[in-house]
């Protein structure tokens, strides 16, 4: 990737406020996140929240900041599952203080998901919700980011990129971003989209 491709995608993104839309969302994930296997992230019955859980766990390596590795909860956790694909929805109604309740849900979540979100709020729970658009959800959330479903620039899955590229730079993030490590960042968003250039 080169400067005028980074220039030019940083642009296309200020100008539709998306950069900073996610590097809010993304920021207020970081300074919640901050309890090593504190970050409980879940999706809906439809799909467990795969994608996001594996980016949030690269920039927690990558950013040396441990909160950030979530504990993934499963509605069907598997018998006989690793550990740490086993959690199920348990896991939720244990949740207190000090923890984050991040809930990626692009389709709507189900009421038995909403009653357990509610109840970690009650508990004190942060809750931060990614979502398609869904009001009940965004109600319960401390923080909320919606990417509607006919959103052209921005889809669920490359939010989700922004979102945890933004939650691991520790710089400031967004337009004001050192261009170095926007750069690096960007890179690496692009090549997971679309794979590695080649000169």
């Amino acid at each position: 990737m080169d400067a005028e491709q980074v220039t030019m995608l940083r642009e296309v993104l200020a100008a539709t406020g998306w950069l900073e839309r996610t590097g809010e969302f993304g920021r207020a994930l970081r300074t919640s996140a901050r309890t090593p296997g504190g970050l409980l992230l879940v999706g809906t019955p439809a799909g467990d929240p795969w994608h996001m859980a594996a980016h949030l766990d690269d920039e927690s390596r990558l950013s040396g900041l441990p909160g950030l590795s979530p504990t993934l909860v499963r509605w069907s956790p598997p018998p006989g599952a690793p550990p740490h694909l086993s959690i199920g929805l348990e896991r939720l109604e244990a949740a207190r203080r000090g923890e984050t309740l991040f809930v990626v849900a692009e389709d709507e979540a189900p009421e038995p998901l909403l009653e357990r979100v509610d109840d970690a709020r009650r508990t004190g729970a942060v809750i931060l919700a990614m979502d398609g658009g869904d009001r009940e959800l965004r109600g319960l959330a401390h923080e909320a980011l919606t990417v509607p479903p006919d959103e052209r620039l921005v889809t669920f899955d490359g939010a989700q990129h922004l979102v945890s590229a933004a939650a691991g730079d520790q710089t400031g993030g967004g337009p004001s971003a050192s261009p170095k490590g926007l750069r690096r960042r960007l890179a690496r968003l692009l090549d997971a989209v679309s794979g590695p250039t080649t000169d």
